[in-house]
């Protein structure tokens, strides 16, 4: 009968030795210092049941291939653990184990089909496996739960990426619904106005992301195209020397700037930056190089502007265009008639086949008026 009671006591002093360490275990997790953890539920003598304990304690501090380990060890404890289970896929699809993912989660389906997370994350799961089914897991998701921002932004982006415009805000804004300030379904809703050309919608919805503190080039370019569009130079701008904060060499962008400020009627701040992006762009400049030309015109520095407009003939000898510019900017730049009277004659025998042979013709009609009006 003593033995019994000792043995009860001796159980019972273990027991309680069992749940100290436990909970000093779990004080160490919760208080984010993992591998103390880990250390402490080692320590117990049945792991059973902390293996899970010891798994998440592995992948707060990033070390998965013992979590999975230990996630292994706690299924095979307790299959029935549907928790254990659903966190174990997540981990495999987080490192990229998708087809054991993949049989996992659909495993959990069959056992609770109602879980909308099941379905969102095997969703998830075949979308990494390029799967076209995802997006019905993300439907299922929905249906099961139609406040599951997760599963409407998936939805949502699916069909701006098939240009199906009219859904992609229909979800949206059923999400909306439920977090109105969710960044990445303003965010689908911005592009979607920008991409079906309603840019004053297009410029809200951008906005409305700075205002919850969302910055990136992306938007600020977008921005900018989008005032751009309604001739809101200034705007744009402003907003394309925000972008090119994150890319400062970024030659389009440059070139981008100086054509809204020769909108604008700048045309010293168009030159500047129009001569930024022709010194960092490494590509045929024919175009850079003619607007160069044409906002020298317009400041009436002509001699520039004709070395502009020569260098972009070099670029492109085709460019006809630029054969006019340089004609006109002569006329403009030259005092002499004679001059200009043999500089159109040569163009018209020259360029019989230029669009703008017919003006060479009525201006050279005109020049030689000029001349004999003189010498009467």
């Amino acid at each position: 009968m003593k033995f019994i009671v000792w043995s009860l006591f001796f159980l019972s002093i273990s027991s309680l030795k069992a749940q100290e360490l436990k909970a000093t275990a779990d004080d160490y997790y919760v208080n984010g210092n993992y591998s103390k953890a880990i250390e402490t539920y080692k320590s117990l003598k049945n792991l059973n049941p902390v293996y899970d304990d010891i798994a998440k304690a592995y992948v707060a501090i990033g070390i998965y291939d013992k979590a999975i380990e230990y996630y292994e060890k706690a299924i095979k404890s307790n299959n029935e653990d549907l928790l254990t289970r659903y966190e174990f896929a997540k981990l495999l699809t987080r490192t990229k184990k998708y087809k054991k993912a993949n049989q996992l989660f659909f495993n959990l389906i069959v056992s609770d089909s109602l879980n909308p997370n099941y379905h969102y994350e095997l969703g998830i799961v075949l979308e990494k496996q390029k799967d076209s089914t995802a997006l019905a897991q993300f439907m299922e998701a929905y249906q099961l739960d139609n406040t599951h921002q997760k599963a409407i932004f998936k939805i949502a982006k699916q069909h701006l990426m098939k240009r199906d415009f009219v859904s992609t805000h229909t979800y949206a804004d059923k999400g909306l619904e439920s977090y109105k300030n969710n960044v990445e379904l303003i965010s689908l809703k911005a592009q979607a106005y920008y991409h079906q050309e309603y840019y004053t919608h297009a410029v809200v919805w951008f906005n409305k992301l700075l205002d919850l503190g969302e910055k990136s080039e992306f938007i600020h370019e977008k921005l900018s195209l989008s005032y751009a569009e309604n001739s809101e130079y200034k705007e744009a701008i402003y907003h394309r020397k925000q972008a090119l904060k994150y890319s400062p060499n970024d030659a389009n962008a440059l070139f981008v700037i100086g054509s809204y400020y020769q909108s604008l009627n700048d045309f010293e701040r168009a030159e500047d930056y129009i001569k930024k992006a022709l010194l960092l762009k490494d590509l045929p400049l024919s175009k850079e190089y003619q607007q160069l030309g044409i906002v020298l015109n317009r400041q009436k520095k002509y001699a520039q502007a004709l070395k502009a407009f020569q260098k972009s003939l070099k670029e492109d000898p085709t460019n006809v265009m630029t054969e006019f510019y340089i004609l006109r900017t002569k006329d403009e730049y030259y005092a002499d008639v004679d001059s200009k009277i043999k500089m159109y004659e040569q163009f018209i025998s020259q360029k019989t086949k230029s669009p703008f042979l017919s003006y060479a013709q009525g201006r050279l009609k005109k020049l030689k008026q000029e001349k004999f009006t003189e010498q009467e």
